[in-house]
């Protein structure tokens, strides 16, 4: 797990999504995002994002519901492109909310996340 931050107490530090295919969830959030990768094995690959790391992990079976995990992006339009040009399906289009707009989509693996912005 990281240890980059230890000075923030209760945040989140890490997050691990169970996939089927490490080189295709790989190839999607590098795609999309720009994330980038340190395999640990065959059934494990650490990404990172920028900001925080976390884990691919294909030991355990996908499971779909969950928390939702939100990203950040200046630009909806041009990340919602990118995403679906990288193989993700937009599920809620851009809409309003307190704070700004956001957007859901599900990822090569069919979890579903959202992208949120101040504009």
């Amino acid at each position: 797990m990281s240890t980059e931050h230890p000075n923030q107490d209760s945040a989140i530090n890490y997050i691990e999504f169970n996939v089927t295919d490490i080189a295709r969830a790989k190839g999607f959030y590098g795609k999309a995002f720009g994330w980038t990768f340190t395999d640990y094995g065959p059934d494990y690959c650490e990404f990172n994002d920028g900001h925080m790391k976390g884990g691919f992990d294909a030991t355990l079976p996908v499971t779909r519901g969950g928390p939702l995990i939100v990203l950040y992006g200046t630009d909806l339009d041009a990340l919602s492109k990118r995403i679906e040009k990288a193989g993700g399906k937009i599920v809620k289009p851009v809409f309003d909310f307190p704070g700004g707009q956001r957007f859901h989509f599900t990822d090569s693996e069919g979890y579903e996340l959202a992208v949120w912005s101040t504009s």
